[in-house]
């Protein structure tokens, strides 16, 4: 993962040429010297570590370093700067730094990134239990020093802090082409489908630059006012709020009724009873909940328990500090969340590889809120995979993710009516998670065209003008549509088709196997994997990545796609020839549907053919050999003659000839 350092010293920027001051250049050019000399030592720390000794590390006292098992060490922490810690040069003090590497087993589910989330929530509590947390990829840096600001400035705020669960920021990437071949940056899903959400119940989380209420990870009810808890739901989301017949009445919602808007069996604390300090929480703590409830909820941690009730974060005053490290690294313990609500009610939620959709899912339910920020500069930049075949297994993993929360009990079809998710919340939380079910139509209308011209028959049948008329309206308002989302949003056409072409290109391949797969693991239980098995690279230059073609199952459909269509279009035409002109005006709305999708597969097309136009044969035998089967079977069966008109053909004349 590169930092802010690295992207900013490759940009080539002349900063003589505009009059900057001499000062400013030299102190540049110094500080560049400098992390690069940084830079050189870190790598020969890093190639020093990939030689592991045959008999492991070894730490300075001579004995065998815990973590040379990596499937299998306890749980390690390491302080690097403390309650003690130092000072910056203008004598403020830094933050706490401290390594964690949560405890492996073999035998115990980890769950992935969602576990290490959940146990970093955990130790984070017990050592400086900070009342927010930020989430960022490994892969992403700060690109604007003033980001955690701008998300405080909602999480503080007096009216809507209390009732706001993360304020989520846009992605934004570097190292991407120049033309965003295959759609990296999703402009029309940042920029415009959160957007939209924003004026909802706000955006789902993304998984990565993402600021939380720590309350809200902990699975508590916001603190809702009596204008949120009105009934009618369907007309609150459709058409705004109602007025209410009584005025003056803002109180918070009581106990009660923060029971009820729960889903978990277990009591849920309502935030009005939680008070600074834990003192003022004994007689409150027994009137909510037994501690047997609590350890049951949260483990069996009474310094952790103690430590979600301080809704403005810090450590409990009655905690000895000397036990904080042993506290911290019990609750990093493979066994800590067995029997409890972890993972289900509270923290990342387990039971798909997108555990980011289902997290912001359970938050919304509760009746919480998220923030879109979209500041001027962007928060934080990462890199993103920009070659064809890495792509196409990031967007795998997405809807692999989407339809195993379509077949869980956590589906937004059928979950949660009893919590305060609003309507048009809950339809955008549906459609993030049965998108890849469109694939099968998709694919069914790219090989249409094709069929059509091998055949000679159309898409649809002759249809009167007032339908005509419907038809076309039909597609103006679809056009009118898009374009008021461009300019309400600001993205370029060039962006927007761009999103429209991966579409297809996603939904002819990776969405389509994301479905078999999901079915298959979650129904029979089959884990297939379609994973990168070969790679091979071309010469390096700039965005060298783009064209480096590595194979995978992937890539089959939509280049069978493309095979049938050019096989169409071809035959169409050789069939025009030979039938002389008036055979020419009917094949014209054909080859528009054929090339309509050999133009939508086109960044693919290049993707396939690379910079030296090499494509592996097995792609083009398993292409080649399936678009036959399909044309063959399509011209056997032929769905637009009718039987009798195949048994004239065929010289076969019954009773009703």
């Amino acid at each position: 993962a590169r930092g802010a350092p690295e992207f900013s010293f490759a940009q080539k920027i002349d900063y003589l040429k505009d009059k900057i001051k001499p000062s400013f250049v030299k102190e540049r050019r110094a500080m560049k010297r400098e992390y690069e000399e940084f830079k050189v030592r870190i790598n020969a720390l890093v190639a020093k570590a990939q030689k592991m000794p045959e008999e492991g590390w070894t730490m300075q006292d001579g004995t065998p370093w815990p973590g040379n098992n990596p499937r299998d060490h306890p749980g390690m922490i390491q302080v690097f700067l403390g309650h003690s810690g130092g000072l910056d040069t203008d004598g403020n003090e830094l933050p706490r730094l401290i390594y964690v590497s949560r405890e492996k087993r073999p035998g115990f589910q980890h769950h992935k990134k969602a576990g290490a989330m959940n146990a970093l929530i955990r130790v984070s509590a017990v050592l400086t239990n900070g009342a927010y947390l930020l989430n960022v990829d490994c892969d992403h840096y700060f690109n604007n020093s003033k980001a955690l600001k701008e998300a405080m400035c909602f999480m503080m705020d007096p009216a809507y802090g209390r009732k706001t669960c993360y304020v989520q920021f846009p992605q934004r990437f570097d190292g991407i082409d120049l033309h965003d071949r295959y759609a990296n940056r999703n402009i029309v899903f940042f920029d415009i489908n959160l957007k939209g959400l924003d004026g909802i119940q706000g955006p789902v989380y993304v998984g990565t630059g993402c600021c939380f209420n720590r309350q809200a990870l902990y699975g508590y009810d916001p603190v809702l006012t009596e204008a949120d808890l009105e009934p009618n739901i369907i007309v609150k989301s459709c058409c705004g709020s109602r007025k209410k017949g009584k005025s003056g009445n803002k109180k918070y919602i009581d106990k009660k009724r923060a029971a009820k808007r729960t889903e978990s069996t277990i009591p849920i604390f309502n935030m009005e009873d939680i008070e600074e300090g834990v003192e003022g929480y004994e007689e409150e703590r027994s009137l909510l909940m037994s501690q047997k409830r609590l350890e049951k909820r949260f483990g069996q941690s009474p310094v952790f328990i103690a430590a979600t009730f301080m809704e403005q974060g810090g450590i409990p005053p009655s905690t000895n500090p000397a036990t904080l490290l042993k506290e911290a690294i019990h609750v990093i313990s493979c066994g800590y969340e067995d029997k409890t609500e972890w993972g289900k009610e509270i923290g990342w939620i387990y039971g798909s590889v997108t555990e980011d959709i289902l997290t912001g899912f359970k938050m919304h339910a509760r009746g919480w809120i998220s923030i879109y920020c979209m500041p001027p500069r962007p928060a934080f930049k990462g890199s993103a995979p920009i070659n064809l075949s890495d792509r196409l297994n990031q967007v795998l993993r997405w809807a692999l993710g989407s339809i195993e929360i379509l077949l869980s009990r956590h589906c937004p079809i059928w979950y949660g009516y009893k919590g305060r998710l609003r309507l048009l919340e809950r339809l955008a939380y549906i459609n993030t998670i049965v998108y890849p079910l469109t694939s099968i139509p998709l694919l069914a209308y790219c090989m249409l065209p094709a069929f059509c011209l091998l055949t000679g028959k159309f898409i649809i049948p002759e249809i009167s003008n007032f339908a005509s008329m419907w038809f076309i309206l039909l597609f103006v308002s679809i056009f009118a549509t898009g374009i008021l989302e461009l300019r309400w949003s600001g993205v370029s056409i060039e962006d927007w088709w761009r999103n429209e072409q991966f579409w297809v290109i996603g939904g002819t391949s990776a969405h389509l196997f994301a479905v078999f797969q999901g079915l298959l693991k979650v129904l029979a239980g089959i884990d297939t994997n379609f994973t990168v098995t070969s790679k091979a690279s071309d010469d390096d230059g700039d965005f060298a990545e783009l064209y480096v073609f590595k194979w995978t199952s992937l890539l089959i459909p939509p280049t069978t796609v493309l095979i049938i269509n050019l096989v169409g279009i071809v035959a169409g035409v050789s069939y025009a020839i030979n039938s002389g002109y008036q055979s020419w005006g009917p094949l014209f709305g054909k080859l528009f549907f054929a090339i309509w999708v050999i133009a939508h597969l086109y960044p693919f097309l290049k993707g396939l053919v690379g910079r030296q136009n090499r494509t592996p044969t097995i792609v083009i035998v398993w292409s080649i050999l399936l678009a036959s089967i399909f044309s063959l079977l399509w011209v056997r069966i032929d769905p637009f003659t009718s039987e009798a008109t195949k048994a004239a053909a065929n010289g076969q004349c019954g009773i009703n000839c």
